[in-house]
């Protein structure tokens, strides 16, 4: 996987957008970007979509901005020279496709049927769109038309919404999902930013599923340990596991046999995706104890990973749903 398809896994939702006056590009961004979405596909289907591009792309270099809709090699030179970073089509040309890659540009085409696919991995692809995804069969085709093509990865566009995204991306052929549901054309042309960001901010919610999971709090031995969880137990009626390092009273609360992570202890969030959740947060400026991250066996992808800075004297980690 390339550099630019890593930061479209990274991200994992890429709003899709189409934009009628070019004044609105820079404020529609910094709707996105602090909705916790920092990339935008900005969609051909308007005479100021490079336009468009460029301004956005100069106001926020570090936003990851396509262009969508793409049907000619002219519009691959506008998009290219506005300072889109990849180029996306309805359905497969293959002279279009074939200009995309001669400039150096990543391409994803539109595909929704074997042939289509054949037809991309023939020009060398590795990721393509798969459009419009649930008029074409949804998850259940995906997975279907996926099976017998080993590596590739597709970007479901077409349907996508905040109630079937963590569906789509659970599966693990999936890079990114394409939607627009955030950033309704009603929304951008009354120029309600805050209620895009409110939305972006629900979506990216949705598809980290960041929640709670456990408070592990450091005692001073076993028998500490063991007393503590045991009160709880007494009280509220928790049952009491032994683990090889704490006691657990339920599971929310660990009592560690000693002084673990965190001058008082640890807590523990769960996540949908680790990985997507550790660039989510980079992205916000925290960093994280590298040297804490474990893999899953399966994946290979982070299933655990320690922030690098504790919060009132507690150390915290994400941990894989």
């Amino acid at each position: 996987m390339n550099d630019m398809m890593k930061e479209l896994y990274s991200i994992g939702l890429i709003p899709v957008i189409k934009i009628e006056n070019p004044d609105d590009a820079v404020p529609l961004a910094k709707a996105l970007i602090d909705g916790g979405l920092p990339a935008a596909e900005i969609t051909f289907r308007t005479a100021c979509a490079a336009e468009a591009i460029k301004n956005i792309t100069e106001a926020y270099p570090e936003m990851l901005v396509g262009a969508g809709t793409v049907l000619t090699t002219e519009q691959v030179d506008a998009a290219i020279a506005a300072g889109s970073k990849f180029i996306v089509s309805p359905g497969l040309n293959p002279k279009v496709t074939s200009y995309c890659l001669s400039k150096g540009v990543p391409m994803l085409p539109g595909c929704s049927n074997p042939s289509d696919i054949e037809a991309a991995l023939e020009l060398g692809l590795k990721t393509v769109k798969f459009f419009p995804a649930e008029a074409a069969g949804g998850l259940k085709m995906l997975k279907a038309m996926a099976a017998p093509y080993g590596q590739l990865t597709f970007m479901p566009t077409g349907g996508i919404n905040a109630d079937n995204l963590l569906e789509y991306l659970k599966f693990n052929k999936i890079v990114a999902c394409g939607g627009s549901f955030m950033v309704k054309d009603e929304l951008v042309k009354e120029k309600k930013w805050d209620e895009i960001t409110a939305l972006t901010k629900d979506a990216v919610k949705k598809m980290l599923g960041l929640e709670f999971t456990h408070m592990g709090i450091n005692t001073e031995n076993k028998d500490e340990a063991e007393k503590s969880a045991k009160i709880f137990q007494l009280l509220f009626g928790m049952p009491v596991k032994e683990t090889s390092k704490s006691y657990f009273a339920g599971d929310a609360f660990e009592f560690m046999m000693g002084k673990g992570p965190g001058k008082c202890g640890h807590i523990g969030i769960k996540t949908h995706f680790v990985d997507r959740a550790i660039a989510y947060f980079k992205r916000m400026g925290f960093e994280f104890d590298e040297s804490s991250i474990t893999y899953d066996d399966k994946t290979g992808k982070p299933k655990f990973v320690y922030f690098k800075d504790e919060i009132a004297g507690f150390a915290v980690h994400l941990v894989q749903k």
